[in-house]
C-alpha cells in the first residue's frame, strides 16, 4: 500500500499496542476500522454502543485510499477536532502524524466524563428512592407545619 499523501510504501509496524500501516516520511498511518476500535478500546471501557458515532459530515478530498483507490473523505472525529480520513468502502482510516495519540488522549476524556455521567445519575436515582420513602416526606411535613 501507498502513503495516500506522499505515496510511499507504508510501512506495517505497532503503535499503542495496535497494528497500522505507517508512512516513514509523513507518519501518516492507515488503520482498519477494526484497529481503530482496538485503539480506542486501549482507554474507554464502555463498549461501542457508548462511543457515539464516529463520522459526520465527511467531505471529498484528493486522496486516494492505499487499498482502492477511491478518493477518501474527511471528517471531525466523534465531532472533536480531530480530522481524519477515511474510506466509504469499509477499507479505513487515515490518520495524520501522532492521531493515533490524540484519539486515546481524547477517547480518555470520554471515558472521564462517561464516568462523571454514571456517578451523577446514580447519586440522583439514590436521592430521587429516598425521596419516595416516608421519610422524606415526613421531614417536608414537618417543615411546612
Amino acid at each position: 500500500m501507498k502513503c495516500p499523501k506522499c505515496n510511499t510504501d507504508l510501512v506495517a509496524t505497532k503503535r499503542h499496542g495496535v497494528d497500522v500501516e505507517l508512512c516513514q516520511t509523513c507518519e501518516g498511518m492507515w488503520l482498519s476500522a477494526e484497529e481503530l476500535n482496538q485503539l480506542e478500546d486501549e482507554v474507554f471501557d464502555f463498549g461501542d454502543e457508548e462511543k457515539g458515532t464516529i463520522a459526520f459530515n465527511a467531505t471529498p478530498t484528493e486522496l486516494p485510499c492505499p487499498q482502492c483507490g477511491k478518493k477518501l473523505k474527511t471528517f471531525d472525529y466523534r465531532f472533536y477536532d480531530l480530522q481524519m480520513d477515511v474510506c466509504e468502502d469499509g477499507h479505513g482510516y487515515w490518520l495524520d502524524k501522532d492521531g493515533d495519540s490524540r484519539v486515546l488522549e481524547l477517547m480518555k476524556e470520554e471515558e472521564d466524563a462517561f464516568e462523571r455521567k454514571e456517578i451523577a445519575e446514580n447519586q440522583f436515582s439514590r436521592h430521587f428512592l429516598a425521596m419516595k420513602t416516608g421519610k422524606f416526606f415526613d421531614k417536608v411535613r414537618a417543615f411546612i407545619i
